[in-house]
């Protein structure tokens, strides 16, 4: 299998083993998302050492080392992303799957299980028309108050969803124009939603404008604008007038 190939198909298997085990009835609760977790990174683990041995390796669920900080070629992986929807059977949660290579983000696949979906950069789907009113993709919990901010100056209706990953995706598949946020990441949340978003011609950066650069001592990443193009310029500058 190519790369491509490979991250889709780890993305998908990794969420039908995720499925199997929410339905095998024996865990409920924080356990749930607990025993998903590390079921399926043990599954995405395993599957890249044996595939791509040479390889650097970044998982939420795994033990860091300063090991892959000297490689050129390092996957980055989020086993579920969104747990809590995960754990409540609803559709917004995903499973991240990238290669990031010199700290790019190159190749990768979200999977959607909810929706028996898997957006991949290697075949790319036609982005559908945007709508006439914008809409900005949010925590449906805790909605960021400059994502709030930056909604109201430019007239965007508010969308609440679960994880990174379905809220990036919403904007690829075409349920939103925005996906701004504020509140705190990890390289692993936002690595494959970027390279999804970048092979379907979206804008990806940090709220500064800065590049996202992946592989990185500090695995911190805590903001993210997966936007349309078109959209890229004003958002980013209605980001800079809010007071630091």
């Amino acid at each position: 299998m190519t790369d491509a190939e490979l991250a889709a198909h780890l993305a998908e298997v990794a969420g039908r083993i995720l499925i199997q085990v929410r339905e095998s009835g024996m865990f409920e609760g924080k356990s749930l998302g607990k025993a998903g977790d590390q079921t399926a990174n043990q599954f995405l683990c395993h599957a890249i050492a044996q595939q791509r041995p040479d390889d650097g390796l970044l998982s939420e669920e795994s033990r860091d080392t300063d090991e892959r900080l000297a490689k050129e070629r390092v996957w980055i992986v989020d086993p579920v992303d969104g747990t809590r929807e995960y754990g409540e059977a609803r559709s917004d949660w995903a499973v991240h799957v990238a290669l990031c290579i010199g700290g790019k983000p190159e190749i990768g696949a979200v999977a959607l299980p909810g929706l028996d979906m898997v957006l991949r950069t290697d075949t790319p789907i036609e982005v559908p028309a945007a709508a006439a009113k914008p809409r900005m993709v949010v925590s449906r919990t805790r909605p960021a108050k400059e994502a709030v901010t930056v909604a109201e100056a430019i007239g965007a209706e508010l969308v609440g969803m679960g994880s990174a990953g379905a809220k990036a995706m919403a904007v690829v598949r075409g349920e939103a124009e925005i996906y701004l946020h504020t509140g705190g990441q990890y390289e692993w949340d936002s690595a494959a939603p970027a390279a999804v978003a970048f092979a379907h011609g979206l804008h990806a950066s940090r709220i500064d404008g800065s590049p996202l650069t992946y592989n990185q001592a500090d695995t911190y990443m805590p903001d993210l604008l997966i936007c349309r193009p078109e959209w890229a310029e004003r958002v980013l500058a209605e980001v800079a007038k809010i007071p630091g």
